[in-house]
């Protein structure tokens, strides 16, 4: 039928004057099934006859308003018809019009199809540029009734504009629906904004203040619109975040050498998924330090601890700075969270008296120059500090006077690197002796430690072990030489090994291999590290061919260890003598075996290797260690007597500059190397004593006693302090590498889902998520790829997800989730890559997701599609039920941790979906809720693009999750089809 039949039936009844019930009936006769009337466009029909005149025709308004009660029109093209009236002058018109929107502004619904219910966004994206349009136009004729001396008319308009915009506004379906139309239709929005600033100029004018603040209410209201999913409320009533404590104290304890974007991404994600307010982030970051440096084990470990906090955090805090919203903000935050630091006295005095100085001065000042704290808040803090030391317990004894602080050191050694670093870079052919003072200097007292600290929390580290490597290769290859240009050869040889070794075992190999281009020169010491030194977890094969060089040069250099009173330095290859030496203690080894040789032969050759480069003396070591492994229990006494003769210094006139000092770090190196064989066959060496840290957090785990009770009992005590500290987080990496990551997480959740208790069962996932942080991605694949499912598809086991250990879990594998997939895209910590996978099943064929071979959960869930028509449009029948967000994106499902999210959310369908509710659904829905807590505003690709489009439908059925806002975070607006889902479900509600 055409429009213009429509017409003539309107006038028709006009004249003859039908009630609006007849005209209903009449019309539903003239017009047989077939088109929709909103097809024939009868709003906007019904709306151009009654708005001919200068006011409106109320018998055709009637028919509208019974078109429209009685659901013949739909809202969409009654909004879309309004919006086309902009005879503004027309004052009954418009009236007319604000009452018609006044039935259903404020309860807008749309039970169609998808594209209807896109169609109702836009509308009313229409509508609301029409109200601000309308509202303008009135203001303006107030201003100009008020010059005119008539403003009564004006403002009775404008009231009710503004009436009905606020109407409009304040539902919160009403502002989700235009949060989808302005991601349809940007250029409509743009034009709103225009709108709303022409709006405020008109108004900031107005006389009437109660019509001002109505009509700021409405803009502000309006504004809020793009930014309605990242409003969060902050946790005010903790103080202290055990995460955030725990993941700065992992990171000070065992990832010095880490980069620090991946920390303060972390940092970041606890924070966002935690609520916590910016002042009180902070100080539990300087709590953490803090603590730290207290705990921290004497020596290197102490050493480590400052320059992470007095170095590494001030970096990390520069960060933050930047994902903070405004520079002065966040001066302001740290300025607050150092008043807050203050008023801890007991804690400062006792990090004061570990350090012997004034700890927060030195941080104060440190932060000053990272322009993280203005001078005058510096300055007011440094005297409140100072007036709170003068009542503090003596902090100086006169025995500490004379030692130098920590801190002061770390902070004068971080300039020192530098500079070390540039000399390194220079040509070392030309001015060896002078390069020896450098490195001289470096090896007294503790000053290589500091050195050393001060490069890692700097990003310097693998740097400066590059140097070193360089150094230690440009002495192997030798020209024609003098006596003493041979001794320093040997020293630098000797110097740059030892240092390389040290590195090696305090901050990881992984700081001295570098990443190898293909083709490209490997320097004998990597060589010599990956295949001869002995590591924790690293078991080496004695007879190896790496051990087993050229049978000639090995004769030659037993020749040389056994006839001559000393090593001859000149031309002497010492990378070559230290690949020899395994072989050649073999020999020996066996010649004493058989009698061939006498103990004091023996003495003389250890002298002999250890008596001019102690390098030497640990390259016999690395190889005697793997030796003693495979030894039976009485074949081993030879070989721990010579690692004893080579562990002691030489008492002689005849060494070689720096002996002592050097002697120093091999004791320290042999001492870590024989750590693990040493334990194993119950021996004791004695090694000298270094002066150095001897080994921190070595042998923790109670002897005699099953891991399982060690992993409870340690996680108990845990709990209950509310803190992790240094040592606990070593028992748990310790276990974790004994049990491995499955056995790990699965006993420490079973221990979760124990406590009944709600506040305990919180502080328990707070420490959980950092314990799991010890290795983040296994403990996330391992927890969502095999525990929870486990759970939820056991019916058994279903009683033991009930409130509160349920609603606990399902927030911890949220965080973990989260944390798993935000950082999986970058590299594994230096921590992570050292853990053993053997444990961890193949995910490629335990969750299969590719069309060729379905994995058992999607053959269960595609068979049980009986509503195929959820979203019943054509584009809609179309999608399978697994279809999401994260296909449109092309994620590579070929990544395990994709695989698990998208099988884990496939699971979570299906039990919304099903008949059956018991606490595994209601587990889902806490689980769903935490996800919308923790995401922030347009975060396109977090884990919700695993979740299947049809769950969306499934979950507003859930009376806690049937919210406009649940269902705007839950879907990828970014998506057509995302925003289809949403706004369908959303017009539904």
């Amino acid at each position: 039928m055409k429009v213009v039949n429509l017409k003539q039936a309107i006038l028709q009844a006009w004249k003859e004057r039908w009630s609006d019930y007849q005209w209903a009936v009449n019309m539903k006769k003239f017009f047989p099934k077939g088109a929709t009337w909103d097809i024939l466009n009868l709003a906007e029909a019904l709306l151009e006859q009654a708005m001919i005149g200068p006011s409106p025709n109320p018998l055709i308004l009637s028919y509208l308003k019974y078109a429209i009660s009685s659901q013949m029109v739909s809202y969409s093209s009654v909004l879309t018809a309004i919006s086309k009236f902009d005879d503004f002058s027309r004052d009954l018109c418009v009236q007319a019009l604000l009452d018609i929107m006044d039935m259903f502004c404020d309860r807008l619904s749309c039970h169609g199809k998808a594209e209807e219910c896109i169609g109702l966004c836009r509308a009313l994206l229409s509508a609301l540029h029409w109200l601000l349009r309308c509202t303008a136009a009135s203001a303006e004729r107030l201003r100009e009734g008020l010059e005119a001396g008539t403003p009564a008319a004006g403002e009775k308009q404008l009231a009710m504009c503004l009436q009905r915009l606020e109407k409009t506004l304040s539902s919160t379906k009403n502002r989700a629906l235009l949060h989808i139309a302005k991601l349809e239709e940007a250029s409509s929005w743009t034009a709103i904004e225009h709108c709303l600033l022409k709006l405020g100029e008109i108004l900031a004018n107005l006389s009437n203040p109660q019509l001002r603040s109505q009509a700021e209410q409405c803009g502000t209201l309006i504004r809020s619109i793009p930014t309605m999913l990242s409003m969060h409320s902050e946790q005010l009533h903790k103080t202290g975040f055990p995460t955030v404590h725990a993941v700065v104290l992992l990171e000070g304890t065992m990832n010095l050498t880490g980069e620090t974007q991946p920390l303060v991404e972390q940092l970041m994600m606890v924070k966002r998924m935690q609520h916590i307010p910016t002042p009180l982030f902070v100080l539990e970051i300087w709590k953490a330090c803090f603590v730290g440096l207290i705990e921290s084990p004497e020596g290197t470990g102490e050493l480590k601890w400052t320059a992470f906090t007095f170095l590494k955090i001030p970096q990390v805090l520069v960060k933050l700075k930047k994902y903070s919203h405004g520079d002065k903000d966040f001066t302001e935050d740290v300025n607050t969270a150092f008043e807050f630091l203050l008023k801890l006295t007991p804690l400062l005095d006792k990090a004061d008296q570990r350090c012997n100085c004034d700890c927060t001065n030195f941080l104060l000042q440190e932060c000053s120059k990272q322009g993280l704290l203005s001078e005058a808040s510096m300055n007011n803090l440094m005297a409140k500090r100072k007036a709170d030391r003068e009542h503090a317990p003596q902090l100086k004894s006169d025995e500490n006077a004379n030692i130098q602080p920590n801190p002061g050191l770390i902070l004068r050694a971080e300039p020192t690197v530098t500079n070390i670093l540039k000399t390194m870079d220079a040509d070392h052919s030309k001015s060896p002796e002078g390069l020896l003072g450098v490195l001289g200097h470096m090896l007294s007292g503790k000053s290589l430690d500091l050195l050393l600290a001060a490069a890692a929390a700097t990003g310097k580290l693998k740097s400066f072990a590059r140097k070193f490597i360089n150094l230690n290769e440009f002495t192997t290859h030798r020209s024609e030489e003098s006596t003493k240009a041979a001794s320093v050869r040997a020293l630098l040889f000797d110097i740059s090994f030892l240092m390389l070794c040290h590195v090696a075992q305090t901050y990881g190999s992984e700081v001295i291999l570098s990443e190898s281009s293909a083709g490209g020169e490997v320097f004998f010491f990597e060589t010599w590290m990956q295949t001869c030194m002995p590591e924790e977890g690293k078991i080496l094969n004695p007879d190896h061919p790496c051990f087993r060089p050229d049978s000639t040069k090995v004769e030659s250099l037993v020749a040389l260890l056994n006839n001559s009173s000393e090593i001859k330095l000149v031309q002497m290859k010492w990378h070559e003598a230290c690949l020899n030496i395994s072989a050649a203690i073999l020999e020996i080894l066996n010649a004493w075996e058989n009698g061939v040789l006498a103990f004091e032969s023996i003495q003389k050759i250890t002298d002999n290797i250890k008596g001019k480069v102690c390098s030497l003396a640990v390259c016999a070591v690395a190889w005697l260690v793997a030796h003693v492994r495979m030894l039976g229990l009485d074949e081993r006494e030879k070989s721990l007597q010579m690692i004893r003769q080579l562990a002691g210094p030489l008492y002689s006139e005849n060494t070689l500059q720096f002996y002592n000092e050097r002697v120093v770090i091999m004791s320290s190196i042999l001492e870590h190397m024989c750590a693990d064989v040493l334990q194993q066959t119950a021996t004791q060496i004695k090694f000298p004593s270094t002066g150095m840290d001897t080994m921190p957090y070595w042998n923790l785990l109670p002897p005699k006693r099953p891991i399982k009770e060690v992993l409870t009992d340690i996680f108990a005590k845990v709990l209950e302090k509310g803190w992790v500290d240094s040592r606990s987080i070593h028992i748990f990496d310790t276990l974790l590498h004994m049990g491995g990551v499955y056995w790990f997480c699965n006993n420490l959740i079973k221990e979760l889902l124990k406590e009944t208790r709600k506040e305990y069962t919180l502080r328990a996932v707070e420490l959980l998520y950092s314990i799991f942080c010890l290795d983040m991605q296994q403990a996330a694949l391992v927890l969502l790829g095999h525990i929870l499912p486990g759970l939820l598809t056991d019916s058994s086991k279903w009683h033991s997800l009930m409130d509160p250990p349920g609603t606990a879990l399902a927030k911890l594998a949220v965080w973990c989730a989260l944390s798993s997939y935000s950082s999986h895209k970058g590299q594994a910590s230096s921590r992570q890559k050292k853990r053993h996978r053997e444990d961890i099943e193949d995910y490629i064929s335990l969750f299969p997701l590719d069309d060729m071979q379905p994995s058992k959960l999607m053959r269960l869930l595609s068979s049980n599609e009986e509503d195929a028509n959820i979203l019943s449009s054509p584009t809609d029948r179309s999608m399978s039920s697994s279809l999401s967000a994260s296909q449109l994106h092309t994620v590579n499902m070929r990544d395990p941790l994709n695989r698990v999210l998208a099988n884990l959310f496939l699971l979570i369908s299906s039990i919304l979906g099903s008949r059956t509710a018991g606490p595994h659904t209601q587990f889902v829905q806490w689980f769903m809720e935490e996800c919308v807590d923790c995401l922030e505003q347009g975060s396109r690709g977090s884990i919700l693009q695993f979740m299947p489009f049809t769950t969306v439908s499934e979950l507003v059925k859930v009376s806690a999750m049937s919210s406009p806002k649940v269902v705007l975070a839950i879907t990828d607006l970014s998506l057509p089809l995302g925003r289809q889902v949403a706004a369908k479900a959303i017009a539904a509600l």
